[in-house]
């Protein structure tokens, strides 16, 4: 696998170039703040009346509407929602940019399931950090960074290599490596791990044994402590050491019984669920789900969160992180989820 890191990287190509970035969400902010600060002077397109707005010209950014923005950029850089990109791409920036732009993703779901297909004439290049917008902007801040994988998905000018690597350097992705994938790759990976691992499997792994020591008649803030707060700790030592430094980080009563159990309840059962999961994201099944939710505008999911939101390790989770206002900086003690 082709890497780079900032030795290698040429941030020529983006010397000069009008960036817009398109959103400014998590990751939306994040990118535009650290162009900024590599030396670039990116603009914010959002619609007027965003409650954005304000926030982006507080941090010293220009803003435009997304039509003007379209007109007057040559690297377009999509960072509003997946569902959102195609209505924006079709309705603004397929009839505004001129020749030759550049559009750049943090993500390639729109493009790998035809709902962007870009005019010829216009370079297709991604760059998706490996980390969310708050990471990416607080390790730039500390002269660190994420990974991130870069991608070419259409190369019209013959000059869209350099400057999908030009970008990544100046989001200071080569502090910590940029890694060559494919628009296919980073797509079906991303949301295989969010569904197995990241979001989807972490929380029903960590909901189960909440349930299943409280069920047992344990103290569910015991559980809690247990079972979620302590996730962290593991989280952070299998990130800095990898599965086998963590396991000789911990005592032999913990690493013995993990060795016993957890082959057990993460068994045969769960990987043939991977695998189904893994196809539904393949063959775009998932991508049919999600098309069908937006349209009904996610009201199944907005369900789900109502009655997630209810459950008792919620509630639990709510009242102790109530007690540790340090785990969300800015938020005082009386709010803690």
């Amino acid at each position: 696998m082709q890497r780079w890191y900032d030795k290698d990287l040429d941030r020529g190509p983006l010397k000069d170039r009008r960036i817009a970035v398109f959103g400014y969400g998590a990751q939306g902010r994040a990118q535009a703040l650290n162009l900024r600060d590599a030396g670039h002077a990116p603009v914010v397109a959002l619609r007027e009346g965003s409650a954005s707005r304000a926030d982006a010209e507080a941090a010293g950014l220009s803003v435009m509407t997304p039509a003007e923005a379209a007109g007057w950029a040559d690297v377009a850089v999509m960072l509003v929602p997946d569902t959102v990109q195609p209505e924006l791409y079709r309705e603004v920036l397929e009839p505004g940019l001129c020749e030759g732009a550049a559009l750049v993703f943090a993500h390639g779901y729109a493009i790998h399931y035809g709902h962007i297909r870009p005019r010829p004439d216009l370079d297709v290049i991604m760059s998706a950090p490996l980390g969310i917008g708050e990471q990416v902007r607080e390790t730039f801040e500390r002269g660190a960074g994420v990974p991130a994988m870069v991608a070419v998905q259409q190369d019209a000018t013959g000059a869209a290599w350099p400057l999908a690597l030009a970008y990544a350097g100046a989001g200071g992705h080569g502090r910590a490596g940029v890694l060559e994938t494919s628009f296919r790759e980073e797509t079906e990976t991303d949301l295989f791990a969010e569904q197995a691992v990241l979001v989807g499997g972490l929380s029903e792994l960590i909901r189960a044994a909440f349930d299943t020591l409280v069920e047992a008649g344990y103290q569910p803030e015991i559980a809690y402590f247990c079972c979620l707060h302590e996730v962290k700790l593991i989280a952070d030592l299998i990130h800095r050491r990898g599965i086998v430094g963590m396991r000789e980080s911990i005592s032999e009563v913990a690493e013995l019984g993990a060795a016993l159990q957890g082959p057990r309840i993460v068994g045969e059962p769960s990987r043939q669920a991977m695998r189904e999961a893994l196809e539904a994201v393949r063959s775009g099944d998932f991508d049919l789900e999600l098309s069908r939710e937006h349209g009904d505008d996610f009201r199944r999911l907005r369900r789900w969160r109502d009655h997630d939101r209810e459950a008792l390790i919620e509630r639990v989770g709510a009242e102790l992180r109530g007690m540790m206002p340090w785990l969300e900086p800015g938020k005082g003690s009386s709010n803690g989820s």
